[in-house]
């Protein structure tokens, strides 16, 4: 439960238990620590709000060290944010009957027996809180080298969206599906209201763009910025598949169609195509695309087998959730990559430091 090697960021806590949180250690002494662009970054993800859950939790977050003054003090940052809106009697089929598409069973087994099922524990999107706070701290070394992390959704069910993450227009239905492009938002936040009044869910999809990120910052082969990244985001919840730059669509083109030529730009080398080439960046933005799977949690009767009889039985799960996972993955994608950009800052941005 640990992400990064220099900037380290171990989270901790159950859906159900007391809190979340984080512990990041690696943060270079004298880092400001802005609470309010924490709190901003945790509202963005938090529960309650949008089309997500509603399940209302507060997501403020306590800093219990590793701060003075308003500037980190090189030692351990330990990040609370306590639960306050937990519901267990909704689990209280579990483990005997555990959910279709969830962790459940795996990780009963994998525990012996001993793994806390409410609201998925360990395993829950919840303790994503804790990655949001941590990447919150690290972004001031990424403003100081001239890099930024955006994200927005760009596909929920069949409805796509070619525009790139940009800030989100001031607009009700950009906001509440973090799309944006204002025309697909509103097909989007229509088309999960009708599944969710169904009574089901829908798979997204959320694009991501790192830019700044200078020519040959990275390593080759399992240090290079395809390989970490494409590690983090594909533990994200939910997360079924990270493509970067044309991701699957290349399997379509030719050599002479994709390759893009380098020309000399204003400041150096330069190219319109892909943003990193063997793990290393070639100064183009960084594109990705993360895909997300439909919340497994549904309004709707689902087969599964009772342990205790050994019988497959229906199955109705209760409890607040989510019809999309796309729009409360937004910040966690930032986040993730937030992460990795700042422990391989941390490291030189080289394979040799």
């Amino acid at each position: 439960m640990r992400i990064g090697d220099r900037l380290r960021t171990t989270l901790f806590g159950e859906s159900h238990g007391p809190a979340v949180g984080a512990l990041v250690e690696g943060i270079p002494a004298g880092t400001p620590i802005d609470e309010e662009y924490l709190s901003a970054e945790l509202e963005r993800r938090r529960p309650g709000s949008g089309i997500a859950s509603l399940r209302k939790e507060s997501d403020q977050c306590e800093i219990l060290s590793g701060v003075y003054e308003g500037k980190a003090t090189g030692s351990p940052l330990l990040l609370l944010i306590r639960n306050d809106d937990a519901r267990s009697s909704d689990y209280s089929f579990l483990p005997d009957m555990p959910r279709p598409g969830h962790a459940d069973l795996p990780a009963m087994v994998n525990s012996e027996g001993a793994a806390d099922p409410r609201g998925g524990g360990v395993n829950s999107a919840r303790l994503t809180a804790g990655l949001v706070a941590a990447a919150s701290l690290c972004s001031p070394l990424l403003i100081e080298h001239g890099i930024s992390v955006r994200a927005h959704v760009s596909a929920i069910g069949d409805i796509r969206c070619g525009t790139l993450p940009l800030a989100l227009p001031d607009d009700e239905a950009c906001q509440r599906v973090r799309c944006s492009d204002p025309d697909i938002a509103q097909e989007m936040l229509a088309h999960v209201l009708e599944i969710r009044k169904q009574g089901d869910s829908v798979g997204s999809r959320v694009s991501i763009v790192i830019e700044g990120l200078p020519l040959g910052f990275g390593a080759p082969w399992f240090e290079g910025l395809e390989p970490l990244l494409a590690h983090s985001l594909m533990s994200v919840p939910g997360a079924r598949a990270i493509e970067f730059g044309e991701g699957t669509d290349v399997c379509q083109s030719r050599g002479s169609q994709h390759n893009s030529p380098w020309y000399m730009g204003e400041e150096g080398p330069m190219t319109d195509g892909d943003g990193s080439l063997g793990g290393m960046a070639t100064g183009a933005p960084l594109r990705m695309a993360l895909t997300l799977k439909p919340p497994s949690s549904i309004s709707l009767p689902q087969q599964t087998l009772d342990l205790a009889s050994g019988e497959q039985k229906s199955l109705l799960v209760g409890g607040r959730h989510d019809p999309v996972l796309g729009p409360r993955a937004v910040p966690v994608a930032e986040a993730m990559c937030r992460l990795v950009i700042a422990d391989m800052i941390q490291g030189g941005g080289g394979q040799d430091g």
